[in-house]
């Protein structure tokens, strides 16, 4: 009996002693992991952008791309809770507010609607655009809440002087101040910064007069990337489903669902008409087959009505170099509108071609008269009621309509500008 206790003894404290081992061995563990865990933040913090706040708090789950990690409270208080008074826009997934941080810098906060699986990679796709890429023609990023947070928030640099639409034909328009030096500055910088992305390996996807921002001396910051998509050099293109705002939409890309980098040379091209023309993108005050102002500058251009399509209060009649550039930016504008992505001109060209007007140096090219004088691969204009028309007057918009994230039957009343 006495044999049979010491041997249940020894087997208890053997099994008491292995739990004992067990125990110590997961403490020493944990610590090592925590140990581990603060050198690897601490790694990321040295990574941060020069225009680190620091009196900014970081939360430990969040240093993804490098990127300061600001608290809900924080932007709250910059942004006076999100007061309506400091809207700057409606973009197509957030709404953008004005706000000053402790540090006294101005910003723009980007409040996303939805924290759903479809937001958050539209929020991780900018973050990382903007941190991997420097030009001085992109807006910066400042930095944003952590992934985990309740709300997704994004902090850019505050760009005061609004957007190409907003002087073209929005609510700056009555200030007169884009004189046509200035927009073919203007249409310099952005072309500038879309060759950069494309040389990047990046398609915009939302090229358009919203998403291209002006400081006070008028110098672009291109925005906006929430759509932007990876392109590798070495495939063709990519298969998505449409996505970008009507009116600037490459229609092959509307059609077979194929992206290329030749899309944002299409979208761009229309843009280039809002310059030479004042007019907003899509009006439905134009006749049915010209609500879309690409069309609309097609039938102008191929019967060399440029009287017609140029803005009279740029000097089309009163100096003649205002009427020599402002055509040869509107031929140029006619070869990114082809239809056949392979006959538009890269981004590259594009600024090449744009520098060389601006500085006197285009030779009229005989190629792009032949383009001019062809309607082999001129855009057919749409009729009343296809997809673009249904949505769009569904919408009882009157100029420009908004992004759309959705396969064209999304109702969308957003747009995507970031500044005001």
């Amino acid at each position: 009996m006495q044999a049979a206790k010491r041997n249940l003894g020894l087997v208890l404290g053997t099994v008491l002693c292995g739990f004992l081992i067990i125990a110590i061995s997961i403490v020493i563990l944990i610590i090592c992991c925590c140990k581990k865990g603060n050198r690897s933040f601490a790694n990321i913090l040295p990574r941060s952008t020069p225009s680190e706040p620091s009196t900014l708090s970081y939360e430990l789950d969040s240093g993804f791309f490098g990127v300061p990690v600001f608290t809900y409270a924080e932007l709250q208080q910059a942004t006076m809770n999100f007061d309506s008074s400091r809207e700057l826009g409606d973009g197509g997934y957030g709404t953008v507010y004005y706000g000053k941080l402790q540090d006294g810098r101005e910003v723009a906060v980007k409040r996303l609607y939805d924290h759903n699986a479809r937001r958050k990679e539209q929020f991780i796709t900018e973050i990382e655009i903007l941190t991997r890429l420097r030009h001085k023609n992109l807006v910066s990023l400042y930095g944003c809440t952590s992934r985990l947070s309740d709300q997704l928030l994004l902090v850019y640099e505050y760009v005061p002087n609004g957007t190409i639409a907003d002087h073209l034909h929005g609510h700056k328009t009555k200030d007169c101040s884009l004189t046509w030096p200035i927009r073919m500055k203007i249409a310099i910088e952005a072309a500038s910064a879309l060759a950069y992305l494309h040389a990047s390996g990046i398609i915009h996807r939302d090229v358009k007069s919203n998403n291209i921002l002006l400081d006070q001396n008028f110098s672009v910051k291109v925005g906006d990337f929430g759509l932007s998509r990876p392109h590798p050099t070495d495939i063709s293109h990519i298969s998505t489903a449409p996505q970008g705002t009507p009116g600037y939409v490459d229609p092959k890309y509307h059609e077979c669902y194929q992206l290329t980098d030749k899309s944002d040379v299409y979208s761009f091209g229309v843009v280039l008409v809002e310059l030479i023309s004042s007019m907003p993108a899509v009006d439905f005050s134009r006749r049915n087959e010209e609500i879309n102002l690409s069309n609309y500058a097609i039938n102008r251009i191929l019967r060399c009505a440029f009287d017609d399509l140029i803005d009279q209060s740029l000097g089309f009649h009163s100096d003649a170099e205002v009427k020599r550039m402002t055509t040869l930016v509107a031929e140029l504008s006619f070869r990114c509108l082809q239809l056949n992505k392979d006959m538009r001109p890269s981004m590259v060209e594009v600024q090449e071609t744009l520098q060389e007007i601006q500085q006197g140096e285009f030779k009229h090219d005989k190629k792009m008269e032949g383009n001019v004088n062809s309607k082999e691969s001129v855009e057919i204009p749409l009729s009343p009621e296809s997809e673009d028309h249904v949505l769009l007057k569904k919408n009882k918009i009157l100029t420009s309509p908004n992004s759309v994230t959705q396969v064209w039957t999304s109702d969308s009343s957003r747009s995507t500008t970031t500044s005001t």
